[in-house]
């Protein structure tokens, strides 16, 4: 590692008490006035929880906010797809939560992986984003006296996540949404849908700007402002079949990371264990089953292997529930990366079920004698719909099959303690990047990171930035602006150029199928260097005969699809190095050469203590530096996680 990157690791984190940080850290930071932040524009861009509620919130404290979007309205990002619930710490139930207990969960479950102080300071806000959704109107479930309800998620032996039943990511990103569309009634938000984000402007090493391309009419756009807020979530479809939409992708970090944002822990993905099983070689994404399901189904296969009588004909006694045999603790409530391995395994010896062997069931039948029909139907009863409307089974009658699939990210853009990126001026909020979840996140806390980062953090930490630096006015007329589009343009005019023999869907399939067989539920020292091989391989035949139809002048899915996957097999090599040189297993990373005698993840504290950093320092994706950032932990002391 050289002393250069090893001093943009500066992790900024404040001194005092780890409960103290956070207000220390407010109280030293620099202010605007508030008849000064109408002279600063800032840019946003992406319109999920992260970006909607920086957004809205910005622009509510005076600032000029521009906000960009792919889709045609800020409500079809992605955040509306997560279903099962959100994390805080307000002991609703009086079942022993607290900030600490949070704080804790979130590090243990992350494999001891990510940054104390972070971790501590989203534990703390988690509370305020409840209040904050309730004021919006965010429809939450409420138990019979009016109080919210609550109810338990993977890695915790408390209920602290607050749900709108199975859809609790869409009711909060129309609570979000409503606040930005109120500011851009107000004029102090400017919408700029059907924009994708292609490149990144810095002036005097400071992000000054983006370039996009109007996905509609296909041209290429200048904006300027005096920060940037990257809100562009995860890079699960690396592997093409994923549980994101499809349009989730990697080119604004990667385009990011080339202009100088370190990107840390990019081999840290996370598997669900409750996907339905993938069907046939036609499907372009897979589709979540909530974690939340987990509270009152059951995980079983059949004790015999390759059993193909129906689940009813199963006695209980030839069943496996094999969560509640391994992890008695916490049952079928284990974290996903454990659950997700263990799926894997009793598939892999043979208990799966169906014709492809790879699923298990997840089981209401007890809960359904127990509670009721009408009382799982009020819990979960759209998820149970949208089951059926995919399988044609009715799960009130029988089980779920279910297999664990790529969902989240942990990984991304590095940020210190005010979110900031190494490029100044650059923030990174949300899953775009590294700070909250370590190894492996727990259920939940997606939304409470995005809103925490957007409704509580970045309005204190944006403001320091512009008190802080001499920033100079500057206009998209900077020769800067222009050069960073012409090679924006540059690039899709080579993609159209070269007129190949070979769909952009071949190769981000065949992408797909080299990531999940070598770099994903399990992975060795010899399947990544395969990988790495394979996918350099393929990256040179991209750039040789891939047919990209039309023109990028209009209207063209086809140009905006080649360039993300040009970016994604750049991206998918570093995964894979990153992968290789971690030499341990740890959450949702998983060396089958680092496990314990019982086949559980196996860390290497004294050598992979830290966060990985990788600097871009080349044209090749093999050029790339690898920095560390030490992990220290004041208040915890790192042992060995055990569920059992």
């Amino acid at each position: 590692m050289s002393d250069a990157g090893e001093y943009r690791l500066q992790s900024r984190t404040p001194d005092g008490p780890l409960a103290q940080k956070w207000d220390n850290c407010k109280n030293e930071l620099k202010l605007i006035a508030p008849n000064n932040k109408r002279k600063y524009d800032i840019i946003v861009v992406g319109t999920g929880l992260a970006g909607a509620s920086a957004a809205a919130s910005l622009a509510e404290l005076g600032y000029n906010v521009k906000s960009f979007c792919f889709q045609d309205s800020p409500r079809r990002a992605h955040s509306i797809a997560a279903q099962g619930g959100i994390n805080a710490a307000k002991n609703y139930p009086n079942d022993g939560d607290s900030v600490h207990r949070l704080f804790y969960d979130t590090i243990k479950g992350g494999d001891f992986r990510a940054r104390e102080s972070n971790v501590y300071r989203l534990a703390q806000v988690s509370a305020n984003i409840i209040d904050q959704c309730v004021a919006q109107g965010v429809p939450f479930a409420r138990e019979y006296g009016g109080t919210l309800a609550n109810r338990t998620f993977g890695g915790s032996q408390v209920s602290r996540t607050f749900y709108c039943r199975g859809q609790t990511g869409q009711q909060l990103l129309l609570g979000a949404y409503s606040s930005l569309m109120r500011q851009v009634g107000l004029g102090k938000v400017q919408m700029f849908p059907r924009r994708e984000m292609l490149d990144l402007v810095t002036i005097d090493g400071v992000a000054r700007g983006i370039v996009t391309r109007n996905l509609v009419t296909g041209e290429f756009e200048s904006h300027a402002a005096h920060a940037v807020l990257l809100c562009t979530g995860g890079y699960g479809n690396v592997f093409y079949l994923s549980t994101n939409a499809k349009g989730c992708n990697v080119t604004a970090a990667w385009r990011c990371h080339k202009r100088g944002a370190f990107f840390a822990n990019p081999c840290f993905t996370q598997i669900h264990p409750t996907c339905i099983p993938v069907k046939g070689d036609y499907q372009s994404k897979l589709t979540l089953m909530s974690e939340s399901l987990r509270n009152d189904g059951r995980v079983w296969v059949p004790k015999k292997q390759n059993d193909t009588r129906s689940p009813a004909s199963i006695p209980d006694e030839d069943r496996d529930y094999y969560l509640e045999r391994r992890y008695p603790a916490y049952g079928n409530m284990v974290p996903r990366d454990v659950a997700s391995r263990a799926a894997k395994e009793r598939c892999d010896s043979g208990f799966g079920l169906g014709d492809s062997g790879k699923a298990v069931y997840l089981d209401f039948q007890r809960a359904i004698q127990e509670q009721g029909e009408d009382v799982i139907r009020s819990k979960y009863g759209n998820l149970f719909h949208m089951y059926e409307k995919i399988t044609d089974e009715n799960p009130y009658k029988v089980p779920m099959r279910i297999y664990p699939a790529v969902h989240y990210t942990m990984g991304g853009l590095w940020v210190d303690y005010h979110l900031e990126s190494t490029v100044p001026g650059l923030y990174v909020l949300g899953e775009a990047n590294f700070s909250d979840h370590g190894a492996n996140r727990l259920g939940a806390s997606a939304l409470m990171q995005g809103l925490a980062d957007g409704y509580f953090v970045i309005p204190y930490t944006v403001g320091h930035h512009l008190a802080s630096r001499p920033l100079p006015a500057v206009t998209t007329a900077h020769p800067r602006f222009e050069e960073v589009k012409s090679e924006a343009v540059g690039r899709v005019q080579k993609m159209l150029s070269i007129n190949g023999k070979r769909s952009v869907t071949s190769f981000h399939r065949a992408l797909g199928e080299i990531m999940w067989n070598n770099c994903g539920m399990a992975r060795t020292e010899a399947s990544l260097k395969q990988a790495i091989q394979n996918i350099s391989e393929l990256r040179h035949e991209f750039w040789q005969n891939v047919h990209v139809p039309g023109s990028g002048n209009d209207f063209n899915q086809q140009v905006e699809q080649a360039g993300r996957v040009a970016d994604f097999l750049e991206f998918g090599e570093l995964m894979c190095r990153d992968a290789l040189e971690r030499e341990e297993s740890c959450g949702g990373h998983f060396r089958e050469e680092h496990r314990t005698e019982d086949g559980e993840a196996k860390r290497n504290d004294d050598q992979f203590a830290h966060v990985a950093a990788w600097e871009h320092a080349g044209s090749d994706v093999s050029a790339e530096i690898r920095h560390k950032e030490q992990l220290a932990f004041e208040t915890i002391h790192m042992s060995t996680r055990s569920y059992k």
